[in-house]
């Protein structure tokens, strides 16, 4: 990840965070503890498909439309009837009562103004419908009719009386009689017959002789239409949740199975048993979950990488350490056993050196030690690397330390920002600059050049001292190797500088390397490359 994507992702962490305190309350609501990702996918799925059988409130409603509808054509049936029948007398109301109620499959009742049963089209003719018996109809009928009174349960329809014909052929087994009697108006009832079909009776008066006319229609469509429509409801909704289940489970082998692998790898690589522990990388996954996979990997491979690092660095520390110890503890031990004043001072000047030594190489240990924490916490800005290095090559023209070796500056054309931190970057150039003045014969010159072409910014720092061979130019970045001039004091230098400017060149998606001098001529020639400064870097 470059160092621009590292500043963002750290922004919207803290953007996140900061919503995080702001919602508390909001964020626990979706946070549920203990349950599955398997179990929440189902759970979703299900709640789309339970919001699916809301239909059945729908078709509730379209039951009671149909019901309204038939109330209606009952209501305007017993109106045009009553008012056939209000012209006719005799034999002509008999066989009107008959034709009407054949013709409309309704079954006519004519009352007398004292109650007395005046005419009956079902005695009158043969009836025009017989209720059915449920006792003799087939088992789906009968699951028919459970799935309806559920249904009415769900949604709430109210209790609606059951049809029975009554003992007695007076008018007052028929509250809709009374009703219309005393509103002088058409009155429409609801009943079920023994197999659960609406029976729709009306009573309306007849003329102004106190006459009454009594329909009764059995809607057998009605409860077929309804029942069809919820059949149809019920076999998508099944249909929907065996699909969904199906769909859910799938999803969640998608998801939850790589997962899992990860979790065991991870929890594999907490406990540091197996060093060989494979990361599945999922390279045939596209998604997040791939992306998270292998940054899973790279993650544990970077942090394998660190650890083996700080092995490999701790291991070096001591061994780099015993040998001033070992030379320090040889000289004041010898230090007793001489009574030669010159031989004490020459022990006095080696353990003094070792000393300095020690302490000159903890300092650069503990220094080297602190780079990978300052850089993780460093905000890269865009720096000009020209200026920087004008700078200083021009401060080390002024101060003590150059071995009478001058630097020679010199800019190529061409734009040498870069997005990184100056602080180390200059610390990189300082250890490039100790490194060449140090191997620079007496009169030599060091150069300093930086210029910017295929995509990188160069800056590289060249001497006239003996140059590093082929075989030892990647092993000089090892930490404490170092091949020095034969006249130079043993342990002035640590083998740390280049080593730690490779570090920072890596820290900023740059390289460090050594090459030959363009010129050909002898000497050493390291060459540090950095990206350039984009255009979303400098925004």
């Amino acid at each position: 990840m470059s160092r621009p994507d590292q500043r963002a992702e750290s922004r919207a962490d803290s953007r996140a965070d900061s919503k995080d305190r702001v919602r508390p309350t909001r964020r626990r609501l979706w946070r549920t503890r203990g349950v599955s990702l398997t179990t929440r996918i189902l759970a979703v799925n299900v709640i789309a498909l339970a919001l699916l059988a809301g239909g059945f409130f729908y078709l509730d409603s379209y039951r009671t439309q149909l019901i309204n509808e038939r109330f209606r054509l009952a209501r305007a049936e017993v109106e045009i009837a009553a008012t056939a029948l209000t012209g006719a007398r005799g034999e002509d109301r008999r066989r009107l009562i008959v034709a009407i109620g054949t013709g409309q499959v309704l079954q006519l009742r004519l009352y007398g103004p004292d109650g007395t049963l005046e005419a009956d089209s079902f005695r009158l003719a043969r009836p025009a419908f017989a209720f059915v018996d449920p006792s003799g109809e087939p088992w789906y009928e009968t699951a028919a009719r459970a799935l309806d009174r559920g249904v009415d349960a769900i949604v709430g329809a109210p209790a609606i009386e059951n049809y029975r014909e009554p003992a007695r052929p007076g008018p007052a087994n028929w509250p809709e009689i009374a009703r219309a009697r005393e509103s002088g108006r058409t009155e429409v009832f609801l009943r079920y017959a023994p197999d659960r079909t609406p029976v729709i009776t009306a009573a309306t008066p007849v003329g102004t002789g106190g006459e009454m006319l009594l329909s009764m229609r059995n809607a057998l469509d009605v409860t077929q239409a309804v029942r069809d429509a919820r059949q149809t409801l019920v076999i998508i909704i099944g249909l929907a949740l065996l699909l969904s289940v199906q769909l859910s489970l799938f999803l969640a082998r998608t998801i939850v199975q790589p997962l899992r692998a990860l979790v065991r790898a991870a929890v594999r690589v907490r406990l540091g048993r197996d060093r060989a522990v494979v990361v599945p990388r999922l390279p045939d996954r596209g998604d997040e979950i791939g992306l998270l996979a292998r940054a899973f990997s790279d993650m544990t491979h970077a942090l394998r990488q660190q650890i083996d690092a700080v092995e490999s660095f701790a291991a070096d520390v001591a061994h780099e350490l015993k040998n001033p110890l070992a030379s320090l503890a040889s000289a004041v031990e010898a230090m007793d056993k001489v009574d030669d004043p010159a031989l004490r001072r020459q022990l006095s000047a080696i353990a003094t050196h070792d000393v300095q030594r020690l302490d000159r190489l903890i300092s650069e240990i503990a220094e080297a030690s602190r780079i990978d924490a300052a850089l993780s916490r460093a905000t890269f800005a865009p720096v000009d690397l020209a200026l920087l290095a004008a700078h200083l090559v021009g401060a080390r023209g002024v101060r003590p330390g150059t071995m009478g070796c001058p630097i020679r500056f010199r800019r190529d054309e061409g734009d040498t920002r870069v997005v990184g931190d100056a602080l180390q970057l200059e610390r990189v150039l300082d250890n490039l600059l100790d490194n060449a003045v140090s191997f620079s014969p007496q009169g030599g010159e060091v150069e300093v050049r930086i210029w910017a072409g295929e995509g990188r910014v160069h800056l590289s720092v060249s001497d006239d001292g003996p140059g590093i061979a082929a075989q030892e130019r990647e092993k000089v970045f090892d930490r404490f190797h170092s091949v020095r001039p034969d006249e130079e004091a043993f342990g002035a230098h640590s083998g740390l500088g280049l080593a730690i400017a490779r570090s920072i060149a890596k820290a900023h998606d740059g390289t460090l390397t050594i090459v030959d001098k363009p010129d050909g001529s002898a000497g050493a020639c390291l060459v540090l490359e950095l990206p350039p400064l984009s255009e979303e870097d400098e925004d």
